[in-house]
This record gives C-alpha cells, structure tokens and sequence, in this order.
C-alpha cells in the first residue's frame, strides 16, 4: 500500500510540474493566461539591422541607424509581424548607461510606429565570449555569425567583483522600461547553457570557457538576474528558453531536467523555447510544454537546412496559439544565411549555400522566397 501511494504522489507531481513550483516573485499561472488571453497570434523574428554585425553595433552611438531599422520593420510590419526579439548588452550599459536608454527609447518608438512589441533579450551565452566596445570586426567571408558577442563576457562572468556591475545593468535597463507597453517581455537569458562547441568552444577556436565551468556559474546567476528583474519592478512578463539539442530530450518529467532548465522553468512567468527540427517534432513538443499550464512562445525557429520552415511551422503553431520568432530578417553583416557548420566549411570566393539557412528578405528587400512571406501574411491575417 505505502509503495502505491509513493507512486501515486509521483505521477500526481509529474501531471502538475508546471503548476507547483515557482520561484519566488513568478507570476501565476492565471496571471500568465490572463495576460496571454490579450495578445494576438505573436509572428515576428529574431531581429538586428542588416548593417550591423552585433548587439553593440546596432545600439552603439556611433553605429545605431534609426533610418535602416526603420525601414527594415516597415518590411516587417508589411507582412503581418508584430514582434521582433532583440538583443541588449551589458558592455552599452558600462559605456553609457543614459545614451544606451536613449537610443532603446528611440527604437521602441520605431517598433510601435510599426505596431511591434519586441521581446528584448538582456543576457545571451552564444559566440564570441570576449566582447569588446567600439568598432566592431567586419564579417569573416564565409561563416554564420562570425562578429556576434556574448553578454557578459567570459572575463565578467568568472570575475564575482563584476557581478555588481551586472546587478546594476539589469535593474537599470528594466527599471527605466518596467511599465513600458512597447516591451513585450523580457527574456533574462539566451541559451544560458550553450558551450558553443562548434564555434568558439573546444571543437572550433578553443577559446571558450570550460563547459563545466560556464554553465556552472550561469546555473548560480540566472536565479539571480531573474529576481533583479522582479525587484526593479518589470510589468512584463519574464522567461529564459531552454533549447533542444535533439528531437528525443525529455521536458515532459521535471526529473530529467537539466539544472539550467529546472531554473529557467520554475523562474519563468511564460514558457519560451527554441526548436530548430521539423513540423512533426513540433506538433509532439508543443503539448508537452503546454502541460506546464503557461503561454507558450518558441523563440527560435526557422532553418531551411534542417526542415525548420514557415509554410510547414506556422500552422501547427497558429492552431495551438504557440507564438513564432523566427531566427534572422534581412540578410547582412551577420551572414546567418549560412548554415552553422560553415564554422568548419566556409563558403569562401562569394559562393553561397544552394539553400539559405536564415532570413527572410534579401538585401535589396525582395524576399528570399515569395511562398515564405506569403505564408506569414497568411498565419498573421485576422
């Protein structure tokens, strides 16, 4: 009998994983719904300027060009997008905390002309892990992503004396905009667990920190940022997406969560999460992260390479009112129209992937592929 009961508790813990444990300040579940129940079907993209390589360069004093976002969100707008998530930098904060909130201001001004409520991303763990202001690199010929920068770099992360000095940013940053309507929501933490591996990391440049090591700190700090967050007064809800690193992982039992995921769902007001894989893992995963009794919103989607498409994704996603934030918009200085692994094969003398991986427009503003942009029209009418 005692040996049924033990069992029963654990299948009753299994079916309400999402609904007993949160972390302290984190929204209920209701007020999650509740605020869900206003927003529309959320399509936008994961969006930087074509002219700009990074982060830093797109919010940069010397480099931030209203003009060129402008345009590229009346693009936007002109296919039904309503949101765009955009990523923040702790370095912009250190080099000029009231310029930085200028120029954001300024882009959140844009962004409701075109009637965008963007996600902004204040931490992110992917690429180069030495980020540097000023001048960024220029593009090296050939490879996906190759000028992107982390935040915090690896000299902040492992120096505990800078960890104030990102307290101070968090606060700062979503203090100014805590009741701001043209923010969307704020994501704490970009693939918090990522190695980078196959970049920067131990397969590629070797110049990453040890695995164990990062994810070690990051797993520490991201309670944390989540609870600076809270106390600078966020309005919006906040969230941290675990990603999948193959269709077979496991999020349906909180006993084989990693602890980065176990933080990042416990801590998050709504569930976001990053799929790369085809239409029918979607359709399995979607569920699953529905049963956590939350909004659900992937923020990562969208390589051709991988059978990760508009036409097939956005369908499935619109029945199940799961949002949709594609990777990438118009192809640049971020060349994230080559695959990933042309870390390992660049595409050197001008050659270019038979299928791009990502974007949606080219760089004269016609579209990569005319069905693509109509199936977003289509998702996106009311």
């Amino acid at each position: 009998m005692r040996q049924l009961s033990v069992l029963l508790l654990l299948f009753i813990s299994v079916l309400t994983y999402g609904q007993e444990t949160s972390a302290p300040g984190r929204w209920s579940a209701a007020k999650a719904n509740a605020w869900y129940a206003k927003e529309p079907f959320l399509v936008g993209a994961n969006y930087v300027p074509a002219n700009a390589i990074n982060e830093l360069e797109m919010f940069q004093a010397e480099t931030f060009d209203p003009a060129t976002i402008d345009k590229e969100l009346a693009m936007a707008e002109g296919v039904g997008m309503n949101t765009m998530r955009v990523f923040l930098h702790d370095l912009l904060w250190q080099q000029d905390a009231e310029g930085f909130k200028k120029r954001l201001d300024q882009f959140l001004g844009i962004c409701a002309k075109h009637r965008i409520r963007p996600m902004l991303v204040l931490f992110d763990s992917c690429w180069d892990p030495y980020p540097k202001l000023g001048k960024q690199r220029d593009p090296v010929p050939g490879i996906h992503n190759s000028g992107w920068v982390q935040s915090p770099g690896a000299d902040a992360l492992t120096d505990v004396s800078q960890h104030p000095r990102l307290e101070a940013y968090v606060k700062g940053i979503v203090g100014a905009f805590k009741n701001d309507k043209r923010i969307l929501a704020w994501d704490t933490w970009n693939e918090p667990d990522n190695a980078n591996d196959n970049n920067y990391g131990r397969n590629e440049k070797k110049i990453e920190l040890e695995n164990s090591r990062k994810i070690g700190i990051i797993t520490r700090l991201l309670p944390q940022v989540f609870q600076w967050c809270r106390a600078a007064g966020a309005t919006q809800p906040l969230t941290s997406g675990p990603w999948i690193l193959w269709d077979g992982h496991d999020w349906s039992n909180p006993a084989k969560w990693t602890p980065m995921e176990k933080v990042q769902f416990e801590n998050s007001d709504i569930i976001t999460f990053h799929q790369y894989s085809t239409a029918d893992a979607l359709t399995k995963l979607l569920p699953v992260l529905q049963k956590m009794g939350r909004p659900v919103i992937c923020t990562e989607y969208m390589a051709r390479g991988v059978d990760s498409k508009f036409q097939t994704h956005l369908p499935i996603a619109k029945q199940a009112k799961v949002g949709m934030i594609n990777w990438g918009f118009v192809a640049g200085k971020t060349q994230t129209f080559l695959p990933w692994d042309s870390w390992q094969k660049p595409y050197v003398n001008g050659r270019e992937p038979s299928v791009w991986f990502h974007e949606v427009y080219k760089q004269d503003g016609t579209p990569y592929d005319p069905a693509e942009t109509a199936a977003i029209r289509q998702a996106t009418k009311k």
